[in-house]
């Protein structure tokens, strides 16, 4: 039978059509392979041919006709800059994924395009003034692959393998407890005696039995070990397919000659091996369930408020609707029982709210007026009515998946290791079982103690084990962190994680509850009440949690208006107000913008004792003068002394940085119980960066922990950067750790999460390579039956699987 030179697909000579390509003849099933061909000969592409491995699906290129107007929506524009996240239906094997990226990296303009086989999801980042998002997807779809909107979870992957899995082995297990019988008959008879036709009887039904479990359960080992072969490729597959083969052959061999037959022993390889990777395919389904959870979260309709209908005030209807449909600005009513379909603030009523599935947190989040509800969430008791703020991808629960998915494709550096021992494993053992045949045989033995010893160093080698040790590890740690809150963006985290001794806390929102709030302020020179309107006219154009206390505590003021309008982070802010000059920050910025800040004695005295008491002093400058002093208060965290203790348990020391004053720093750190000589103040944000530089230059390993812009060089410059809670877009993008809830005390629990996930890796990979140290030599000395090898083999892997799921209880 003929098979297409693109697809594979078997056909009949007479329904080929033939090409000349390159100077050679070709036959394909159909003119769309042959156009894929050529094109992707043209491209350049044509080692794709030779990457094939054996999970390819005979078949012809997808069909599938893509409407470009559908990908407008999510499509993420910055200047000339384009990003999309796409679904690529059609992709058959990993040199898809090879042909996928070459096709788009070869497309002037494309900057990054990067598939995640597992998900067969894409990000494509290209330049728009010179290619169109149309020209790309067309020519992805030319060659067979049809572009689709993504629609995220990965368990669809999982549960098709395991439908495979079970169906290959359910028959593999049906068969083989049928040939038991038959061998246990003929083994009966080798020790008690058996007519001659009734042994080759047995023995020809046992053929028959064996068959299937060999060529069909065993089909995706064979078309791997075939493919590998092809690519001078040594992979597991051919160790399985040789040992098993090896068995099978030497069988019918025997037949022929009157001698004992072990089908049983190559149909029990099948069948265990099956049965080990049907066990390890449902841990990683289990593992990277948490998508398919946060998935189900949000619902598909929600009930949409339409007011002042056809002009009529006061009118209102409240209607079923697909949340696909819903705008920002539109306002949802919440029932109690039902779950967020969007993020928003709540504008009427209030309820509980359970955040746990996003945050971890057990306990109901009470919500009202001005309260932020987010997607995925359920309303416990009363109604509200929310207005949409954040809907698809940039809402909390999609970021939430979208980092998991990332951490749970990014590797660990030590899974290199792995890697490296693999790619020479497997020439390794095929040698030394053609040595340990060799050395039987020489040694007298029979032909058959030869076969079977050299059979069982080939299946009780698992190099399995050893790539499973890491993957499965991250998957289960990251899975686990997520159910808490705790969202780790990969597993070069974790590796980094593991060596963490230092670990910085910024203050406002971190070590406080980062709510500041107007405890007392005074006017010099000028009223109280026109200081006030000064400071909160500039403040309302911040984003900082001071300038926001300052506005709230202005509250009904007549704000002036304010030009030329300029922030300085960690610092203060600067503008002018009716053509005069006017900034409001620390007592540094003041200075340096040479301001005079000259106080009596009794005014200096009094800023000192608020500072002592832990409250932060803001000056105001008008017109070149000092023109009033503010006093801010936020409350320290409760707990933020056990957290440090915890923290401290750890191993690590706990520093604390800030850009506040020194007084009040010391106050906040002597209350948390950080060391005096642990806190740095009147910090920039650039200042915390060199801080945290000057510690890694001595030896330390550094995690920051922040929450604000401020923050976000202190993140990106730490070894590791944890955003808190309810952080900037810019410190959650600059983090590598990602903490839903405003909690100290996951910090610590992070650490542990961390440290708990790398010692499982290397755990993992102790065991995987002791077990191969010891096995293999004990096959070669003939002490392990293949049978009995093949369960060690099987128990190995599952081992590791039961090492990392270990984890789901840390």
């Amino acid at each position: 039978m003929l098979k297409c030179d693109h697809c594979l697909l078997e056909m009949t000579e007479e329904k080929a059509v033939p090409d000349t390509i390159n100077g050679q003849k070709k036959l394909f099933c159909c003119h769309g392979c042959k156009g894929v061909y050529r094109l992707i000969n043209e491209e350049e592409l044509g080692e794709f041919y030779a990457k094939r491995d054996s999970s390819w699906i005979p078949g012809p290129p997808d069909e599938g006709r893509i409407d470009i107007s559908a990908f407008a929506d999510i499509v993420k524009q910055t200047g000339n800059e384009s990003e999309i996240d796409l679904f690529f239906h059609g992709i058959r094997c990993a040199s898809c994924v090879w042909l996928i990226e070459r096709m788009l990296l070869k497309t002037e303009g494309v900057k990054f395009a990067r598939l995640n086989y597992a998900t067969h999801k894409a990000k494509i980042r290209w330049d728009s003034s010179l290619v169109s998002l149309e020209k790309l997807l067309k020519k992805v779809n030319a060659i067979g692959y049809t572009p689709k909107l993504v629609t995220r979870g990965g368990s669809d992957e999982f549960t098709k393998a395991r439908r495979d899995l079970l169906l290959r082995f359910g028959t593999a297990a049906f068969f083989s407890m049928q040939l038991m019988v038959f061998s246990t008959a003929l083994y009966a008879g080798y020790f008690q005696g058996i007519a001659s036709g009734t042994r080759t009887l047995l023995q020809l039904l046992s053929l028959l039995l064996a068959t299937p479990i060999l060529f069909y359960s065993g089909s995706p080992f064979i078309r791997g070990s075939i493919t590998g072969l092809r690519n001078l490729n040594f992979n597991m597959d051919l160790l399985i397919v040789t040992g098993a083969g090896s068995a099978y052959l030497y069988s019918i061999y025997q037949i022929f000659i009157g001698g004992e037959v072990y089908f049983d022993t190559s149909a029990m390889i099948i069948t265990l091996i099956l049965l080990g990777r049907y066990i390890e395919t449902g841990a990683k389904a289990r593992a990277s369930e948490v998508i398919t959870r946060l998935l189900s979260l949000s619902p598909k309709e929600t009930r949409l408020v339409i007011r002042n209908i056809e002009g009529r005030e006061g009118s209102e209807k409240v209607e079923m609707v697909p949340v696909t449909d819903i705008k920002e600005g539109d306002l949802i009513l919440i029932k109690p029982g039902e779950r967020v379909p969007l993020d928003g603030t709540v504008t009427e009523g209030s309820s509980e709210v359970d955040e746990s599935p996003l945050t971890g947190e057990s306990r109901p989040v009470s919500k009202h007026q001005g309260s932020e509800v987010f997607s995925g969430t359920q309303n416990l008791y009363g109604s509200f009515v929310f207005e949409v703020k954040r809907r698809g991808e940039d809402t909390v629960l999609s970021h939430i998946i979208k980092t998991v998915e990332d951490a749970q494709a990014r590797r660990a550096p030590v899974q290199a290791l792995a890697d490296r021992v693999v790619g020479y494993f497997v020439p390794a053992v095929l040698t030394l079982s053609f040595i340990t045949a060799v050395f039987w045989l020489f040694s007298g033995s029979a032909l058959t103690v030869a076969v079977m010893n050299a059979v069982s160093v080939l299946v009780i080698a698992c190099p399995c084990a050893l790539g499973l040790a890491t993957p499965l590890a991250i998957l289960t740690g990251t899975t686990r962190g997520a159910s808490k809150g705790i969202f780790i963006k990969g597993g070069d985290v974790i590796e980094r994680a593991k060596d963490i001794d230092t670990v910085v806390l910024d203050k406002t929102g971190t070590i406080t509850e980062g709510k500041p709030e107007l405890a007392a302020f005074k006017g010099l020179g000028i009223s109280d009440n026109e200081t006030l309107c000064l400071a909160s006219s500039l403040e309302l154009l911040s984003e900082h949690s001071i300038g926001k206390a300052i506005v709230a505590g202005s509250a009904g003021m007549q704000a002036y208006i304010v030009s030329d309008f300029a922030a300085y982070p960690g610092r203060g802010v600067k503008g002018y107000i009716n053509g005069k000059p006017a900034l409001i920050g620390n007592k540094n910025f003041i200075e340096s913008e040479g301001v005079d800040d000259m106080l009596s004695e009794e005014l200096t005295s009094w800023v000192h004792a608020e500072e002592d008491s832990g409250r932060t002093a803001v000056y105001l400058s008008y017109d070149g003068k000092i023109a009033g002093i503010f006093i801010i208060s936020d409350t320290i965290r409760g707990e933020a002394r056990e957290t440090v203790k915890e923290i401290e348990k750890t191993g690590s020391s706990v520093l604390m940085i800030t850009g506040d004053d020194n007084k009040a720093a010391l106050s906040v750190a002597k209350e948390a119980g950080i060391s005096e000589d642990n806190v740095a103040a009147q910090k920039s944000p650039s200042e915390k960066a060199e801080e945290i530089t000057v510690m890694q230059g001595k030896g330390r390993h550094v995690m920051m922990v922040g929450d604000g812009i401020n923050d976000a060089p202190a993140l990106v410059q730490a070894d590791i950067g944890v955003a808190m809670g309810r952080a900037t877009d810019i410190a959650l993008e600059s983090s590598d750790i990602v903490l839903m809830r405003n909690d100290l005390r996951m910090i610590p629990e992070t650490l542990r999460l961390s440290k708990a996930t790398y010692n499982v890796i290397r755990q993992n990979l102790f065991w995987a390579l002791i077990y191969n140290l010891i096995a293999v030599p004990l096959a070669i000395m003939g002490m392990l039956h293949p049978i009995v090898a093949a369960i060690a083999m099987s128990l190995s892997s599952l081992s590791v699987v039961g090492n990392s799921m270990r984890l789901k209880r840390t």
